[in-house]
């Protein structure tokens, strides 16, 4: 039976190349987040069931149990809360991801280079390498995000980047010919060569570019849930569990609706709607307002629990300006241009840096 091997390494020429080697043994890799303690990372590879561990120092085998022949990999979810659980992807699931992105973005292995620069323990990373080494695409893989280091590259020949939008905001992104930008809170104002994102570990990567889904993907939308059909989804997760409902859709969580073009929006998870005084408010639009103020770096928006409204919004702000005074009227002022009362903020906080999770994404069961 093949095996499990986790590759607890930095992302880099090492990593590519051990990915590499672990698919032509007919194996499944698990890539370990480097930014973990030395326990934790133990931890999870024990809870990933991994047979051999390859690291820097040495390679060595362990007691785990096996992947199904046609595996790929297994790569840990990035929640915000509770335990990551493993994903479970197959060689069809990783290169119909591989063929859709290309396809979509246009690439010509002659002329692109793709440039990974996000932590290849999570999808947005590692999906770069796998669809670089499946359509033979040039790559370059840094061990961690630097804003200049990125540039360089764009300077120097890389023409395709996947960034989230904290490290968007930190370079040129006019220096690549696409960039893809994935998260929660995307701007709607972009610019022409960025492509706004919507997928998860479970579909591979992006599945949604810029409102429409990708050849062969399908959405639907049942009680306000977005469900995906797709090439590329998981098998099942690393305990066996699997996700689907009847005829293959897979419950992404999100909410989400069709606009009057077609495209679809995405509000954010279900479980973090506000409902204050009876109306339901999306943490999403009023961070993506918030967003869209010149003093505003990052904002993370929840709702704190209010005798009178049930739940009120709560905001937390990361000033651009750490000199700059921001107060919650001056704010709610700003938002109340596009967005409606109710869903203003009735408190502000305003913190040095928000709390995230190792993938980068806001945890916010530290903000209630």
């Amino acid at each position: 039976m093949p095996k499990l091997v986790a590759l607890d390494i930095p992302g880099g020429d090492l990593f590519v190349s051990s990915l590499q080697r672990i698919w032509d043994e007919g194996d499944a890799a698990f890539p370990v987040d480097q930014r973990l303690p030395f326990a934790e990372r133990r931890r999870l590879i024990e809870r990933m069931g991994a047979s051999k561990v390859i690291a820097p120092d040495s390679d060595h085998d362990r007691k785990g149990y096996p992947v199904e022949n046609g595996d790929a990999l297994v790569v840990a979810t990035s929640g915000t809360g509770g335990s990551p659980k493993g994903v479970v992807l197959t060689h069809d699931a990783v290169a119909a991801s591989a063929k859709m992105t290309s396809d979509s973005l246009l690439i010509d292995p002659a002329r692109d280079r793709w440039l990974c620069c996000i932590p290849v323990s999570h999808i947005g990373g590692l999906s770069v390498v796998t669809r670089a080494l499946l359509t033979g695409t040039e790559v370059e893989v840094h061990s961690k995000f630097s804003s200049s280091a990125c540039e360089k590259s764009g300077r120097s020949g890389s023409t395709l980047v996947s960034l989230v939008v904290t490290a968007m905001r930190r370079i040129d992104v006019l220096l690549f010919r696409k960039v893809l930008v994935g998260g929660s809170s995307i701007p709607i104002d972009l610019p022409p060569n960025v492509v706004a994102t919507y997928g998860m570990t479970e579909t591979a990567s992006g599945v949604v570019y810029d409102g429409i889904p990708l050849e062969g993907v399908e959405i639907k939308i049942i009680d306000g849930q977005i469900l995906i059909k797709s090439p590329s989804l998981l098998r099942c997760y690393r305990n066996g569990v699997s996700p689907f409902t009847d005829g293959g859709w897979f419950p992404t969580g999100d909410g989400g609706e069709f606009d009057k073009d077609g495209k679809l929006k995405v509000f954010g998870r279900i479980e973090q709607v506000i409902v204050s005084g009876g109306e339901m408010i999306w943490p999403a639009s009023v961070e993506r307002a918030l967003s869209g103020l010149s003093w505003v770096n990052e904002a993370a928006v929840v709702g704190n629990p209010d005798e009178e409204w049930g739940e009120v919004v709560t905001a937390f702000v990361v000033p651009a300006d750490k000199e700059t005074a921001i107060s919650l009227e001056q704010t709610r002022e700003a938002l109340s241009e596009v967005l409606p009362r109710f869903a203003l903020p009735r408190a502000l906080h305003i913190v040095s840096a928000l709390p995230k999770t190792s993938s980068g994404k806001v945890a916010k069961k530290r903000l209630i």
